[in-house]
């Protein structure tokens, strides 16, 4: 992380469309990057309340000198995912439910002006390159900061996945799916398939077969030079072929199909999260995952 040393004249905002009462909200924001003498762009696809057209709007993150995220940790993954310009960091203000990656809360809104004249910290988060490939058909390329998950579908039968990384065999996982995360998604879907947590500033890869068949197929974490393959052997059952998907952040959806291969590595670009303080990641995991607390003892009541 790196001290902020200059103040930001360029600020657009992006927000969950369904928050309630969200052309006050952005307004208010507005109104205060104003005040701080920076000019303000929407996002005018998802900021749609008539009361907020008198702003302009931004298509290309390139075009920003901040990027402020009102909602959850979707919102989060969904503005990550679209940004083209890694080097304009992200603000996030929570209006979701458990806002995991979000820096604060609306009650804290007045703490923006301390941002904007250039306070704060930079904090850096991986993110992974994946790639889907049937034939010399490319399925699917991009960016995402969680995870790209490889599962089966509508039927429920186990699918075989065989994995190598950087052209070494590894495994051929006979498992529900194997999931690919970052160590930011190493607390979501990773973590409740019995992965383990990795600290955002590693970098590296974590692979988590789901429900795998055997017992010596479990979580590995893996350096971020390294590339992981995945070729999809999916077999015919009586009724119909078993379906398989590539789900990227839980957003984005791929229908995948035997012979199609899947391809990640941490990539070169990073995710820049404006922070209040350089150590907050421990706080949070207790604060909002509950992580390391003890379960209440009931009492014998006899």
């Amino acid at each position: 992380m790196a001290m902020m040393k200059h103040a930001y004249r360029t600020v657009g905002i992006t927000a969950r469309s369904d928050i309630a009462n969200l052309g006050e909200i952005v307004t208010l924001i507005a109104e205060i990057v104003r005040k701080a003498k920076a000019n303000v762009l929407l996002d005018c696809e998802r900021c749609t309340d008539p009361s907020i057209k008198k702003f302009g709007c931004f298509k290309h993150t390139k075009d920003l000198d901040l990027l402020i995220i009102l909602g959850g940790d979707g919102t989060i993954l969904r503005a990550v995912r679209e940004m083209d310009d890694f080097s304009v960091p992200i603000l996030s203000i929570n209006r979701g439910t458990i806002g995991f990656l979000t820096e604060m809360e609306m009650k804290s809104v007045h703490m923006l002006t301390d941002f904007l004249e250039g306070h704060g910290t930079i904090e850096e988060r991986s993110l992974l390159h994946v790639t889907a490939i049937r034939g010399t058909k490319k399925l699917f390329e991009g960016k995402v900061l969680n995870e790209a998950v490889i599962a089966q579908g509508a039927i429920a039968r186990l699918i075989d996945l065989k994995t190598s990384v950087n052209g070494d065999p590894l495994a051929v996982f006979h498992a529900d799916g194997v999931i690919i995360a970052t160590p930011t998604g190493s607390t979501a879907y990773s973590l409740a398939a019995g992965g383990p947590i990795v600290h955002p500033k590693l970098r590296a890869t974590i692979l988590t077969p789901i429900n795998p068949h055997s017992f010596t197929q479990k979580p590995l974490v893996l350096p971020a030079e390294n590339e992981v393959e995945i070729h999809i052997l999916t077999k015919k059952n009586r009724f119909e072929d078993v379906q398989v998907s590539l789900t990227l952040d839980g957003q984005t959806y791929v229908t995948l199909r035997k012979g199609d291969v899947v391809r990640a590595k941490i990539a070169k670009e990073t995710v820049k999260f404006l922070r209040r303080s350089e150590e907050t990641y421990f706080s949070t995991l207790r604060t909002k995952l509950k992580w390391g607390e003890r379960l209440p003892i009931k009492e014998n009541e006899d």
